[in-house]
């Protein structure tokens, strides 16, 4: 944890609250997110996770309170915030290759620059050989692989995954993890994940936020002080596992 707080600060959340109407839903969250960090958010089902997310992504606003990301308010069109989301989010008339870079054309990334990054994705999340490909031609791994490269390749600011790997067994559970893991390592993107899956966020993360039950505060920060590549059988990982899981289940 000393390394990463060495790291400058990234992402300022600041009282964020919101309500929808008398409902209260987030109440009044304040945490700093570093430099290229892996930050997991896990809590109690139906707690406002994926509300939380939103406000980071600002496709809500906040009743109250400030997100910043280097000193200034966070703005779409500043800023560059990506997404990966549970359901599948493939372009199916474009190819691998242009699903990839479809956020660069968008962002007007000068051509050959687009074409070094989405080559480089290609390269890194295994999938040359599929550059020409469709989505529907892609077993379902790969196509979530394209969909979080599509996500890498715009360099974003923040980027925010809502629990994209809900839909999957272990085996590819793991697989993925590992694949999201390396290009993380290799582009340090500052990562926001999102899930209800402890394993998953002990496996995944720097720091785990747990959140209270609605309305949601942030009840402990966890550091996940673990070597990589992580051991699921590690006495630590069990330990770390075994204490958040008992902070989410007993209120």
């Amino acid at each position: 944890m000393s390394e990463l707080n060495e790291r400058p600060v990234k992402v300022q959340v600041r009282q964020l609250t919101k309500k929808f109407g008398d409902l209260l839903v987030l109440d009044n969250v304040s945490f700093d997110i570093r430099k290229g960090e892996f930050l997991c958010v896990v809590g109690p089902t139906g707690c406002g996770k994926t509300t939380f997310l939103n406000l980071l992504t600002r496709l809500i606003e906040p009743t109250s309170g400030q997100l910043l990301i280097d000193g200034e308010p966070a703005d779409a069109r500043r800023h560059d915030l990506a997404f990966v989301f549970q359901e599948s989010s493939a372009f199916p008339w474009l190819t691998v290759e242009q699903n990839i870079g479809f956020g660069l054309g968008i962002k007007h990334v000068p051509a050959a620059e687009a074409k070094k990054r989405v080559d480089r994705i290609l390269e890194l999340m295994g999938l040359e050989a599929y550059r020409k490909a469709y989505p529907g031609q892609l077993s379902v791994s790969s196509e979530q692989r394209m969909v979080i490269g599509r996500a890498f390749a715009m360099e974003p600011d923040l980027l925010l995954m809502d629990e994209p790997y809900g839909q999957m067994d272990i085996k590819m559970r793991f697989y993925l993890e590992d694949e999201v893991i390396r290009l993380w390592q290799q582009l340090g993107t500052t990562v926001v994940f999102i899930t209800h899956n402890i394993e998953e966020a002990v496996y995944l993360a720097e720091r785990v936020l747990i959140l209270t039950n609605k309305p949601a505060s942030i009840k402990e920060e966890v550091a996940i002080d673990l070597p990589r590549p992580r051991q699921v059988s590690d006495p630590r990982f069990i330990e770390l596992r075994r204490h958040i899981t008992e902070q989410i289940k007993w209120w």
